[in-house]
């Protein structure tokens, strides 16, 4: 029956709870590319759907390098991979042409009841043009770019909300539901002891420490890191450091530099760097996709706001608090005390 039946259908008006009755299966796709904390933020919209329309059939696309993350969602059906940031650089190549048609056809493959997108970007619309179905995306007040010919429904989505509350509200809109209640990411995190002899073992177990950003104006000054490493380890407990790229493992390496406590990981891809935050008593990280993961998993977490603003893209969980803001960076007494609040580092 799928996406021909929906089509006499008023999206919003006829909910789709309300067919239920009729046997009705409804093909929904999710449009949120990147970066990975915008994709963090969209995996409550995945649950509040399962929650609601729990027999629907859930796909999402997204840049590729997020996919692992998105597949941990018990609730998604299929992830479909693009490559908008690798293409976007190489138009001229012929493999460029090549994927966007395997992407094309991959989206056309399933005649979708509702195509929701929820980043708002020219990017975004684009994949969502190319998918078959009815769209639904945000209206020129709500969005940061004027898409609106891209969609067949748009909604209004008050911009000064946080993140996490603008994606479950367009997709209630859309899908005919109210979402409610703290946002639920749903991950699951497959099991794994490879990297376990590299991790510390301490009476309060290990916290990761996400010291890097792909902007510097977001970091936390290395001294600063210094100090909580120590006073972490007078508690008894262990941190952890990551890096993706040289400049970060420098950074890394000197944080650490003689202190014990403090190790020093080797590079992880994002399966495993989700295994390492799952792994963790809590966490510690500035404004970088990272941060946003660990709270998801479950992790206590406390985010290191220094140019951004968290109350539109801060750690949204009931375990997880910022600190700092936009010119206003916190000390390491202010971390320390969100610590002590989401007692991360206290004894098991």
């Amino acid at each position: 029956m799928g996406g021909d039946y929906n089509r006499r259908l008023v999206p919003g008006l006829f909910p789709f709870q309300t067919i239920s009755s009729f046997a009705f299966v409804p093909d929904i796709l999710l449009v949120k590319t990147s970066s990975l904390g915008d994709v963090v933020h969209n995996l409550p919209v995945a649950s509040d759907i399962a929650l609601h329309l729990g027999h629907a059939r859930i796909d999402w696309v997204l840049e590729e390098a997020f996919a692992p993350i998105v597949r941990m969602h018990p609730s998604v059906r299929t992830v479909i991979p693009c490559a908008l940031r690798r293409w976007s650089r190489n138009l001229a190549q012929r493999d460029t042409w090549t994927g966007i048609g395997a992407l094309r056809a991959a989206l056309r493959r399933t005649s979708y009841d509702a195509i929701i997108d929820t980043q708002g970007l020219l990017k975004s619309a684009l994949v969502t043009s190319l998918a078959r179905g009815v769209s639904h995306g945000l209206d020129w007040r709500s969005s940061r770019e004027p898409l609106r010919w891209f969609y067949d429904h748009v909604y209004s989505v008050p911009r000064e909300r946080h993140a996490v509350e603008r994606n479950r509200a367009l997709a209630g809109q859309a899908l005919g539901y109210t979402p409610a209640g703290p946002p639920q990411y749903s991950l699951t995190v497959p099991a794994t002891d490879a990297l376990s002899p590299a991790l510390p073992v301490t009476p309060a177990g290990f916290v990761v420490l996400l010291h890097a950003t792909s902007a510097d104006r977001k970091l936390w000054p290395a001294d600063c890191w210094r100090a909580l490493v120590a006073q972490l380890r007078d508690r008894g407990c262990g941190c952890v450091l990551v890096w993706g790229n040289p400049v970060e493992r420098e950074r890394a390496q000197r944080i650490a530099a003689g202190i014990d406590a403090a190790t020093v990981l080797p590079k992880l891809d994002l399966p495993a760097l989700a295994g390492v935050l799952a792994a963790a008593r809590g966490v510690v990280g500035v404004d970088t996709g990272l941060t946003h993961l660990a709270a998801a998993l479950g992790r206590p977490t406390v985010g290191i706001y220094v140019d951004t603003d968290p109350g539109a893209t801060g750690v949204l969980a009931s375990y997880a608090e910022n600190v700092g803001g936009i010119r206003r960076p916190p000390g390491v007494a202010d971390v320390m005390a969100a610590l002590d609040r989401v007692g991360t580092w206290k004894p098991a």
